[in-house]
This record gives structure tokens, sequence and C-alpha cells, in this order.
């Protein structure tokens, strides 16, 4: 947290930013924030179809063609431990197909 000098008085009051997301609080460009965004949307998508097919990690892990404890990962949504091209490659192993859009900021 930033501080700023009061010229009134000897203490420092807080100041306080604010973010359009957690990804922007994190990363120091907003492209280190799409790319989590979009990494974390997806690990959340391949999650949803583990929960909707009632998979264990176990069987999961099958289905996607990782480790269990690589499934782990994902499914604790450890975003740092996965690039868009591993969750690409996961998602493809389900069955799913990952389309890519662009959008304005």
């Amino acid at each position: 947290m930033k501080t700023a000098r009061n010229t009134n008085s000897k203490r420092t009051a807080p100041v306080v930013e604010s973010y359009a997301s957690v990804w922007d609080a994190l990363t120091d460009t907003p492209e280190q924030a799409a790319n989590l965004r979009a990494r974390s949307a997806l690990m959340r998508q391949i999650a949803a179809v583990v929960k909707g097919n009632n998979w264990t990690q176990t069987e999961a892990a099958q289905h996607c063609g990782v480790t269990q404890p690589r499934m782990n990962d994902l499914l604790r949504g450890r975003v740092s431990r996965f690039s868009l091209d591993a969750l690409v490659n996961i998602a493809t192993a389900m069955g799913r197909e990952v389309h890519v859009e662009l959008q304005a900021a």
C-alpha cells in the first residue's frame, strides 16, 4: 500500500488504489493481466466440465492426459502453473474446442 505525506500532520495516510480485477493488481502490465485472465477463465471452464461429469481427480486426469497432481493444481486454480498452450491441450484432450475472440478494451 502506498502512503502519502499529509503536510498538516506528521502522520501518513494510506492511499487506496483500485483495480478493475485482481489480475490488474497482481501484475505490472496490462498484457500480463490479460494473460492471467485468459488462463483463469479457461481453467474455470475445464473445472466446470470435470464437475459436470462428476469425475474424480484421477478420472479427470485420465481424460485430460495429465497426472492427478497436475489436475489437482488445475482444480485448485493454481494459474501460475499452467500456460495457455497447456490449458488448450487439456481442453482438447477432453474433447472440447477452444475459441478465442478479441473485444475492445
